[in-house]
């Protein structure tokens, strides 16, 4: 049995390929993608696997999106953290699906469910368009919670923590309001579209943070705006001139 992985949690998909080879030694991972870009060049590259596990929310939208590029020839299982109304699109369309956090006896039933379908199912049957619609009737779900490495130990920490993320070369961190630092294994570009945009803001290329970590706000030179967070950082957090008042309204919301 052959499955690809989409999930663009580098952890998540980490435990998905464990979870798997405990259940059956001779699954083969076919490949692994984050986002629905590097999902369809996958596919349109290789032979489908018998499986993909797609995760619904990826850093560059709905997965579902990918249908709309590619005819899919698998049988597919997804794993969401909707809860139990958004569900019900999947028991109509006769989809499997796995909430997180994702179990292993979950994982083997959902396995187990395929081996009895393959006769009398094909991916054919997948209604996208009517899935589409029924998870856009229901609210969107920001991230609530990161889990980073510490030491040799995994921490899950909690959004509501962090007063800002901000990126230093290639890499990116995240600071809380107990001045923690802690390595995110995602783009500042990735997270803007994680967070509430009514919560934190991206400042400018590096920063994205939490409006109660906005300490004070100076005008600077040729109409910036020069900021200082809490908890406070070594570094100039500038504001350019184009979007001083786009982030003047979004603090006074």
């Amino acid at each position: 049995m052959k499955i690809l992985i989409i999930e663009d949690e580098q952890l998540g998909a980490e435990k998905l390929s464990r979870l798997l080879a405990s259940i059956d030694s001779s699954i083969e991972i076919a490949g692994n993608t984050r986002s629905i870009k590097s999902s369809v060049e996958w596919l349109l590259q290789h032979k489908h696997p018998d499986i993909i596990l797609m995760d619904i929310e990826l850093t560059d939208g709905q997965s579902f999106e990918i249908f709309n590029h590619v005819a899919i020839k698998s049988m597919v299982i997804f794993t969401t953290s909707y809860d139990e109304y958004a569900l019900q699109a999947f028991k109509v369309n006769s989809v499997d699906y796995l909430l997180k956090p994702i179990k292993r006896e979950e994982l083997k039933n959902a396995l187990d469910k395929y081996q009895q379908w393959q006769q009398k199912f094909s991916a054919s049957t997948l209604n996208v368009e009517q899935l589409i619609h029924e998870l856009k009737q229901q609210p969107k779900t920001w991230r609530s919670r990161f889990l980073v490495k510490q030491g040799q130990k995994l921490l899950s920490v909690e959004t509501r923590d962090i007063a800002y993320f901000y990126a230093d070369g290639r890499l990116s961190y995240f600071i809380t309001w107990n001045k923690q630092k802690h390595i995110v294994d995602y783009t500042i570009e990735d997270l803007e579209q994680m967070l509430d945009p009514q919560q934190f803001y991206r400042v400018n290329r590096a920063f994205l943070i939490h409006i109660k970590a906005v300490a004070q706000i100076h005008s600077y030179f040729n109409s910036k705006l020069k900021l200082e967070l809490t908890p406070a950082i070594d570094k100039e957090v500038l504001i350019s001139r184009e979007k001083a008042s786009e982030f003047k309204e979004w603090m006074g919301k």
